[in-house]
């Protein structure tokens, strides 16, 4: 695409990366596997392990309920497996399908196109936190107020653009064929070392000393924060620091990957 940017150097980028956007984002939605997995895979966890103790307290003292705490887990959750798991291997196949080789033969800028690909994922996050939430708050009781709620959703919507490099950059390393195990070996793990699904406590000790290097687990710490969960240690700055040092990490691990990939076709 590199190759063609420059006949579009004068095009309206706006109107070009609006339309754009709303093209990737008919094209994931449409997608069940990708679109529904996305969407409800968070609310269903929260069903089977957060709704039969939703209104219990985390803690004796505390006046947060673990449906609060879990709802800010799986919101953490929900957005970043729209970036990695589904939109890295939705890339994956694309690049399998040879759509990208398609795209080098269109006007369309590179930068236009990755951005409306970013936009559209972001789109199914937001779609995957709003029916979480629906279900947390009708289910589970959940009554955040609204400051918190702008807060959560503010939070874990920001924290899912690291995630969106880490997606770009699976999605053009891995095969599509291995794509869908790379991912899962990648991501799953983490989220669970990270204390998404079970307190830390509860994890073997090497676990427990791997976790504050992980990107999930400082995420979790400002979403946990967001509803008054009780966070462990370090402060809110410092968590946005490494969200912050993640983020330059997995971009510029994408930007390897995609540079690599086109040198392989077109060099």
């Amino acid at each position: 695409m590199s190759a063609v940017a420059g006949r579009t150097a004068t095009a309206p980028i706006v109107p070009m990366l609006i339309k754009q956007s709303y093209a990737e984002f008919i094209k994931l939605f449409r997608v069940p596997a990708f679109s529904v997995t996305s969407i409800v895979l968070p609310s269903m966890f929260y069903a089977f392990i957060g709704l039969g103790q939703a209104k219990q307290r985390l803690a004796p003292g505390l006046n947060v309920t673990f449906g609060e705490y879990f709802l800010a887990s799986m919101a953490l959750y929900g957005v970043a497996n729209v970036m990695v798991l589904g939109f890295g291997i939705s890339l994956a196949n694309e690049r399998g399908q040879k759509q990208d080789l398609l795209m080098q033969s269109t006007p369309l800028p590179a930068p236009v196109f990755f951005v409306a690909k970013a936009l559209s994922a972001l789109a199914i996050a937001l779609m995957s936190l709003v029916v979480l939430s629906l279900l947390a708050t009708f289910a589970g009781g959940v009554d955040l107020a609204a400051s918190q709620w702008a807060t959560l959703f503010g939070r874990a919507m920001l924290c899912s653009i690291p995630f969106i490099g880490l997606g770009f950059a699976l999605g053009y390393i891995a095969s599509p064929n291995s794509a869908p195990a790379v991912t899962n070996l990648i991501y799953l793990p983490t989220a669970f070392a990270s204390g998404l699904f079970f307190p830390l406590r509860l994890l073997p000790s090497f676990l427990q000393h791997l976790a504050p290097y992980l990107p999930l687990y400082r995420g979790a710490q400002l979403v946990w924060d967001s509803v008054g969960a009780p966070t462990e240690g370090g402060s809110v700055s410092s968590d946005w620091f490494y969200m912050a040092a993640y983020t330059v990490a997995f971009f510029v691990l994408a930007l390897w990957a995609y540079r690599r990939d086109q040198g392989r076709k077109f060099n």
